[in-house]
């Protein structure tokens, strides 16, 4: 396994996370409870090009907009079952209500979650800044990783299961 943990890489890592999600189009958000708890959800993705921050659409009425308005850490996890592609991203959310940014990433595909569409007066953006993301990306078929798994267990030693870094943003 090839592991670049805390090692500044050469590659800019808003280009490589933007890579890396790029198609998933399901992230789950994990946010910090009132009561200290965590919560994990699906939010739909964007499909626009990443810079730094990553967009969703949610509803005023949601229950993580109560655990954001006390605390703003979230956790997004990615993840490509068919690409064997892993990534977690840390930042701090927040709450943006602009028309104009609603309307640019807007989709008709989230009128299953907003019927009325942008006139939809429950909408609301939220706006995560990313600050690190780690990642495991294994570019092996399922095949190849099961007899690496197989092998690592006959013989001890450990598999490689792909790369895996940490890319700091800010």
């Amino acid at each position: 396994m090839k592991t670049h943990l805390n090692k500044k890489s050469d590659v800019d890592p808003i280009a490589k996370l933007g890579a890396l999600v790029k198609g998933i189009k399901f992230a789950m958000m994990t946010t910090v409870d009132p009561d200290g708890s965590l919560a994990s959800r699906p939010m739909a993705c964007q499909e626009t090009d990443f810079d730094g921050d990553m967009w969703f659409f949610t509803q005023k009425t949601s229950g993580k907009i109560l655990s954001l308005m006390k605390d703003q850490h979230v956790n997004l996890g990615y993840a490509s079952l068919t690409e064997h592609r892993y990534v977690s991203v840390s930042g701090r959310a927040e709450l943006v209500e602009d028309p104009q940014k609603a309307k640019e990433l807007w989709s008709p595909f989230y009128r299953a979650w907003f019927p009325k569409g942008l006139e939809d007066p429950n909408l609301i953006l939220i706006r995560v800044r990313v600050e690190t993301a780690e990642y495991w990306d294994s570019p092996s078929s399922m095949v190849v990783q099961l007899v690496g798994f197989a092998k690592a267990v006959l013989t001890g030693q450990p598999q490689d299961s792909g790369d895996h870094e940490r890319l700091n943003l800010h």
